[in-house]
């Protein structure tokens, strides 16, 4: 009987041996998975990273709640400009004196433009999204609004963000100034600005302008001379501190405190996102470092 039970051990330990290797030949015998990644803390408010092939949502921190945005605003300044038909980007804007008043009246930042120089559309693209010049952004808002007043051209042109964030679909975002000093009803979200720069970003003059890291205007003087204004600096950090980076836009303001779109690109895969009301300009790119490397490792 012993003799017995020792056979049928040994069949069933066979059979048992069989079954492994049948498993680990057809994979259906696997490792446990690598553990997820696990999603960052971040100082700011609010937060949003998404897959730009496809939209899809990698991380969401208060994504749909409405917040002051600052100059994260002249993204859609750029988009507006961009979109217009027929548009000649060596075309030449004169600085006006009213540039310059609405710079020292705001203490706004500045692409240190000077009253009576000939500037290009294309150099004022670069003066607004690298040292976020909101004398640039009058100056484009001037040139593209519609009206017989500056007042009636500056009005056009918000409008037309507006417009823009419409057919978007951004619907937590409205426009009330052309640079993001707002008056009380500037706002959106990090869902819908992170969906606004993804859109910008199909414009390969966009794309080309918001990677720059420094840029060098040579402008023309009242007198037909050529002036070569101070070197702009992006200010963008992530730039220098993350590779892969391609943009996009900082914002700042006592209301907004620090803002930031960013997008990068690695193996091919684009991520891009937003975050609101961080605490300072260094942990604004912490607070973006974080989500970039979490929706890569999402992504994988």
């Amino acid at each position: 009987m012993k003799d017995g039970l020792q056979v049928v051990r040994i069949r069933r330990a066979a059979a048992v041996s069989v079954t492994a290797g049948a498993m680990l030949a057809t994979g259906a015998l696997t490792v446990a998975p690598a553990q997820a990644a696990t999603a960052p803390t971040i100082v700011a408010k609010g937060g949003y990273v998404m897959n730009n092939a496809n939209g899809s949502g990698l991380y969401s921190k208060a994504a749909n709640t409405k917040r002051s945005t600052g100059s994260t605003t002249k993204i859609m300044t750029a988009k507006v400009v961009l979109a217009q038909s027929n548009l000649n980007l060596d075309s030449k804007v004169t600085i006006q004196k009213a540039y310059s008043d609405y710079i020292v009246s705001k203490g706004a930042s500045s692409a240190r433009l000077i009253v009576g120089d000939k500037v290009t559309v294309r150099q004022l693209l670069y003066g607004l999204m690298l040292p976020s010049g909101c004398d640039a952004a009058y100056a484009l808002a001037d040139k593209f609004g519609s009206g017989s007043t500056r007042a009636a051209r500056v009005k056009s042109f918000i409008g037309k963000m507006n417009t823009q964030a419409k057919n978007l679909g951004l619907t937590n975002t409205h426009f009330d100034s052309f640079d993001g000093i707002g008056n009380g009803a500037n706002y959106s979200t990090p869902k819908d600005l992170t969906k606004l720069a993804s859109s910008a970003l199909k414009s390969s003059t966009f794309r080309t302008i918001v990677k720059t890291k420094k840029y060098t205007a040579k402008t023309i003087t009242k007198t037909g001379s050529t002036r070569t204004m101070p070197t702009w600096e992006n200010t963008n950090t992530l730039l220098n501190s993350y590779s892969g980076t391609i943009g996009v836009k900082t914002g700042s303001g006592t209301e907004a405190k620090y803002c930031l779109v960013f997008a990068a690109t690695r193996n091919g895969k684009t991520v891009i996102g937003t975050v609101l009301a961080s605490t300072s300009a260094s942990q604004r790119a912490t607070d973006a470092t974080k989500l970039l490397n979490y929706g890569f490792a999402r992504l994988g």
